[in-house]
């Protein structure tokens, strides 16, 4: 059975030998030339590259091992490290900017990477070094230690992409270099593939499969429209349901990458919910209205400034439709800290316009889901003293049915250790998670001491 594939193959290669020995295909019919999209790709193709990554990753490990009491049984020091084990991937990239050597990919494909080797269209072999990554929008940028690179692409404004647009998608898949395979625009603007992330993807029929990812989506121009990262499959491979990372988004994350070497977002300080019929009905909305409903200011937030209030509906971002609360987290997510964005709201039934400046991420708050994706749907923020002596980290809000309501937080929950350590504030609790995956929370709840488990 595993010969049939490689039999089909092999058919297929000496019928079509078979049939070029008798006929050709014509190259015009009627005078007028066939269409074909060898020029774009003649001029694209030399712009994508394939990504070699070799990295070390923690091994997987007995949960007993997270136990003091079993590590102090079996003599085991606290502070020793889980053995790792090394890596080999693989994916695509785009060059962005031959002359200082930049290119863009996923931050999946170089996650854990300690060597980078580029491998060019000529087949050159390149090393390169990760100038930074932004696992919230799923983009990095590498740059070529030294070297020449062949040519770039230009970004197209994803924002004039239409459903409908052909598209092209070249890539790595499987290993296969420099692979081409044309779809459409099959949809826009989707999310909640990773609810932890920042994401607006061009969904495409082209066909993507592993290894495509960090390759390029690019129109008929020859422009950059998305950067291939995720598909949706049953099998592993393609089933005509790829995504990809609007252009925009990319140019955006790669500059601030380029320019800090992270991407510094900002915040608005507020948590929002998704309109329903429910809510929509509450307020007295209109059935086609969309927007994300505004639950809580936080004090002396960038959204307090600018008079937004619990109960608002926000429903554009400088005149851009907003259609839900994640769509809102995206448009934030990807505005510059001092930036000035117009909101339009609306308030007991009367549309209004405020503006308000993003500001810069405090100790005082945090995204939640950025430091683990359990805790995605809670708002954090310091404790005062008057709240618990010792300080902690403030629960000031839980979504309903948010993972971190599944782990069992509550709204005023204060927590004030992870595992043994104690924790006095935001930035002690960052520290303290930073790169684990399960952990136990200590949680000071009324009179009570609760303990609940993360991972």
């Amino acid at each position: 059975m595993r010969h049939v594939p490689g039999v089909a193959v092999l058919l297929l290669s000496l019928a079509a030998t078979a049939a070029s020995a008798s006929t050709a295909l014509p190259t015009q019919v009627d005078g007028q030339p066939l269409p074909s999209l060898s020029p774009v790709i003649k001029r694209v193709a030399p712009a994508v590259v394939n990504i070699g990554v070799r990295g070390t990753v923690a091994a997987p490990q007995n949960p007993f091992f997270d136990d003091p009491f079993f590590r102090r049984f079996f003599g085991m020091p606290p502070g020793a490290t889980p053995r790792e084990r090394e890596f080999r991937s693989a994916g695509s990239g785009v060059i962005v900017d031959a002359k200082v050597g930049y290119i863009v990919t996923n931050a999946h494909v170089v996650e854990n990477a300690s060597e980078i080797t580029v491998t060019l269209v000529d087949d050159r072999e390149l090393e390169a070094e990760v100038v930074g990554a932004d696992r919230g929008s799923d983009v990095a940028v590498i740059k070529i230690k030294d070297g020449e690179l062949p040519t770039d692409i230009s970004l197209a404004d994803s924002s004039e992409v239409e459903v409908g647009d052909f598209v092209i998608a070249i890539g790595n898949p499987f290993g296969l270099q420099h692979t081409v395979t044309s779809g459409i625009v099959s949809a826009l603007g989707r999310s909640g593939i990773n609810p932890e992330g920042y994401e607006s993807f061009i969904q495409t029929d082209a066909a993507i499969n592993p290894g495509n990812s960090g390759g390029a989506l690019v129109n008929l121009r020859g422009e950059l429209v998305g950067i291939n990262s995720a598909i949706l499959s049953r099998s592993g491979g393609n089933m005509g349901i790829g995504f990809a990372i609007p252009s925009n988004m990319v140019r955006s994350v790669m500059d601030q990458l380029i320019e800090f070497g992270e991407v510094k977002r900002g915040v608005l300080g507020v948590t929002i919910l998704s309109l329903n019929a429910d809510y929509r009905k509450s307020l007295g909305l209109a059935d086609d209205v969309q927007g994300a409903l505004v639950s809580q200011v936080l004090e002396g937030s960038a959204a307090a400034t600018a008079g937004i209030e619990a109960g608002d509906v926000i429903v554009s971002v400088d005149g851009k439709p907003v259609k839900g609360s994640a769509e809102l987290r995206n448009m934030i997510g990807m505005a510059r800290i001092g930036d000035t964005v117009e909101l339009g709201i609306i308030r007991e039934g009367k549309s209004r316009k405020v503006k308000a400046e993003i500001a810069e991420r405090s100790e005082l708050t945090a995204e939640a889901s950025e430091l683990h994706p359990a805790l995605a749907g809670a708002d954090l923020g310091d404790a005062t003293s008057e709240q618990t002596p010792g300080g902690g980290v403030l629960v000031r809000s839980v979504e309903p049915g948010s993972p971190a309501s599944r782990i069992g937080l509550r709204a005023n929950d204060i927590i004030v250790g992870v595992d043994r350590t104690r924790v006095t504030g935001l930035r002690d609790f960052v520290q303290a998670i930073e790169e684990r995956e399960t952990f136990l929370l200590s949680i000071r709840r009324g009179r009570q001491t609760v303990i609940l488990p993360v991972q």
